[in-house]
């Protein structure tokens, strides 16, 4: 009986553990995103980086990433054509792209998808030309300036997590 109860109880704690596991929150600049799996809450290492949510992706050998940027105060980080035009010119020649606006809850999110040959790397340091590579990037607007999510990864990754990320980006003015 004792072994039952163990048992029973270790399945229980494991499926709360999954749950909680599977939908997450990541707050930045006052907003709160929402997030389920196969995203995940990850230490943002990089420079300017407001938070980080990183997704396994089958056949991909390192999770992809969606960093968050925010940069306080009114017209941190650039306005919106600034951002779309610098996302844009990572890329070797003129990728395909596509740029749409979101209404989620009376705001306004810019989205651009664009795919290519991505120049990965630093911001002022050297760069490793990624054939075959796709970007999707959210600004979200905020009270005094914007946040900027920006994913990138093998194109196919990527198809499997646009979605998602759509409706994780959209998430904190959805009631």
């Amino acid at each position: 009986m004792k072994h039952f109860l163990t048992t029973t109880l270790l399945a229980l704690l494991s499926l709360t553990s999954a749950v909680h596991a599977e939908d997450g929150k990541l707050e930045v600049a006052g907003l709160t995103f929402k997030f389920a799996a196969p995203w995940a809450s990850v230490e943002s290492t990089g420079m300017f980086r407001a938070g980080t949510l990183a997704a396994k992706v089958e056949g991909v050998e390192k999770p992809v990433e969606a960093v968050f940027y925010h940069f306080p105060g009114p017209g941190g980080g650039g306005g919106v054509e600034a951002n779309v035009q610098r996302w844009l010119g990572q890329f070797q020649g003129t990728p395909e792209s596509k740029r749409e606006e979101i209404d989620s809850g009376g705001k306004k999110i810019t989205l651009v998808t664009a795919s290519g040959t991505y120049n990965d790397g630093p911001p002022m340091g050297a760069k490793t030309p990624k054939a075959d590579y796709t970007l999707v990037a959210a600004i979200v607007p905020t009270e005094d300036s914007n946040i900027f999510i920006k994913l990138t990864g093998p194109k196919d990754a990527i198809a499997k997590l646009t979605e998602g990320f759509k409706k994780m980006a959209g998430s904190p003015f959805v009631k």
